[in-house]
């Protein structure tokens, strides 16, 4: 009867075990230059890449950097944010993007006081954008693609970017905004630098894609506004620098 029992208890046990679920993702996770991938992502034992650490953080969580390093490309699914305060984060990337956003349509995005560097032209789109609602680029610097420094092409209506307190410079294309199955898609830019682009500093195609631009420079490429297909392109107020071809569509003021 007693080995009965025992065994009934070891068995009960073992199904436990076998059930449980697997380690909570953290609301908050951090990568190092000396980091390890296998570790929890935590202060004490951080992540070595962004791609490491983003599968333990939880939606609508944050990645923060914790010291210098290049933390690779990565691509991103849910509501998150990846941030840097004072340091040095790089993403630097050779025959693909630095960061694919590939998010919901309700879903934000946050990536803040990130270097991205396309190895000497041979990296894609710094920042590629094909789902989400609304990506934010902040303090970032975006430099050596091939293709374009930011670019986004949804198929969700209205999906976003803000470019803020940031560098394009020297890619192929500044920011290249591009709604995906007839949808628009918005690109908005404060504050912010896009020069020495070879082809472009902002270019916009089809009907209902937008870029609004205010307090920024647009300089240094060929065309400096790319308006295609019905795209259109705004100014807020008189306080934007462009030199290059291509003009805004429209002046709104300020309020």
């Amino acid at each position: 009867m007693k080995r009965s029992i025992v065994g009934f208890i070891f068995v009960c046990v073992a199904l436990l075990l076998g059930a449980a679920p697997a380690a909570a993702q953290a609301t908050r996770t951090w990568v190092s230059g000396v980091g390890d991938d296998a570790n929890p992502c935590s202060r004490t034992a951080p992540c070595k890449t962004f791609a490491g650490a983003i599968s333990k953080t939880a939606v609508a969580g944050e990645i923060n950097v914790l010291d210098p390093g290049g933390f690779g490309a990565v691509t991103i699914t849910k509501s998150i944010t990846i941030r840097s305060d004072h340091t040095e984060a790089g993403v630097l990337v050779s025959g693909t993007n630095g960061v694919v956003v590939s998010a919901g349509a309700g879903d934000t995005v946050i990536l803040e006081g990130l270097d991205f560097d396309g190895a000497n032209g041979t990296g894609l789109d710094g920042v590629h954008i094909i789902g989400g609602g609304a990506t934010y680029v902040i303090n970032c610097t975006i430099r050596h693609f091939s293709q374009n420094g930011v670019s986004i092409a949804t198929n969700t209506a209205g999906s976003r970017v803000f470019i803020q307190d940031s560098k394009i410079i020297a890619n192929a294309g500044g920011l290249n905004v591009q709604g995906a199955g007839g949808v628009a898609n918005v690109g908005i830019v404060s504050h912010s630098i896009i020069d020495h682009n070879s082809s472009f500093a902002v270019q916009a195609n089809g009907a209902g894609n937008l870029i609004s631009v205010g307090n920024s420079v647009l300089s240094g490429s060929p065309i400096a506004i790319n308006l295609l297909n019905g795209a259109s392109a705004v100014s807020f107020g008189p306080s934007n620098s462009v030199s290059g071809s291509g003009a805004f569509t429209s002046t709104a003021p300020f309020k």
